[in-house]
């Protein structure tokens, strides 16, 4: 894997961000219903109508998985972390919208940022892992959520998980499905250029279970997947 420095939030700037919305419910077909199911993995988890205080790591965008959560779970409280600031303003205002600023503390920057002594009772992180370079950066993230949560508390993990390269057919298909939301074919091979040169996922769903094991989480149980992603409900070990 690529094992570069560079900082994974400098791609989401302002024009990214303002697109954003649209551009992943493209690039990602069942957006809303990995965000639906990620929040009935949580609520099954934790139990129904319990209080709880949950950490979105990468929350930056649409706010989606606030959104889905607290729709389900009113009582939770939510501490929404990004370190790029256009996707923070982007999800401040979808925040808004739906009149969920009350319920929501928005941090600007990354996890090891809040308070060590600050526990939650689950966890977030969808649409980050393949975005950051190298298993070094993965684990990391990894082990800073592990580190404010309660022992046995839930984490929800998404995104990409193949090197894209190596799934042609995949790839394929991820091209078409531009092309079904009205792209042309020159905008397909830049989609696909893109994608193949701006993201380093684990490569394989055995390969997220290790960094899982690595950072001290126990088994997941896969509940979405869609070409490229998958989502998981995995556990802080005790």
């Amino acid at each position: 894997m690529n094992s570069s420095t560079a900082n994974p939030a400098d791609k989401f700037d302002t024009s990214r961000a303002s697109e954003y919305a649209r551009q992943s419910r493209i690039a990602l077909a069942g957006y809303d219903a990995c965000h639906d199911l990620a929040a009935c993995m949580l609520a099954a988890s934790l139990g129904h109508s319990r209080s709880a205080k949950v950490l979105v790591v990468g929350a930056g965008g649409t706010a989606q998985e606030i959104i889905a959560m607290a729709t389900l779970e009113p009582n939770w409280r939510f501490t929404a972390v990004d370190p790029s600031e256009p996707m923070l303003e982007a999800a401040t205002q979808h925040l808004q919208a739906n009149n969920l600023l009350h319920t929501t503390k928005v941090h600007l920057g990354h996890v090891d940022d809040l308070p060590a002594d600050e526990s939650f009772d689950a966890a977030t992180l969808i649409g980050v892992l393949h975005h950051l370079n190298g298993d070094e950066q993965k684990h990391a993230i990894l082990q800073s959520i592990k580190a404010r949560l309660k022992p046995g508390a839930p984490l929800i993990v998404a995104g990409n998980h193949y090197a894209y390269a190596s799934q042609p057919l995949l790839l394929s298909a991820w091209g078409q499905r531009w092309r079904q939301q009205g792209a042309n074919a020159e905008e397909v091979r830049a989609k696909l250029g893109k994608i193949l040169q701006g993201a380093d996922p684990p490569h394989s769903e055995a390969a997220v279970q290790a960094l899982l094991h690595e950072a001290g989480f126990g088994e997941a149980t896969r509940f979405f997947s869609s070409l490229f992603w998958g989502a998981w409900l995995t556990c802080r070990t005790v």
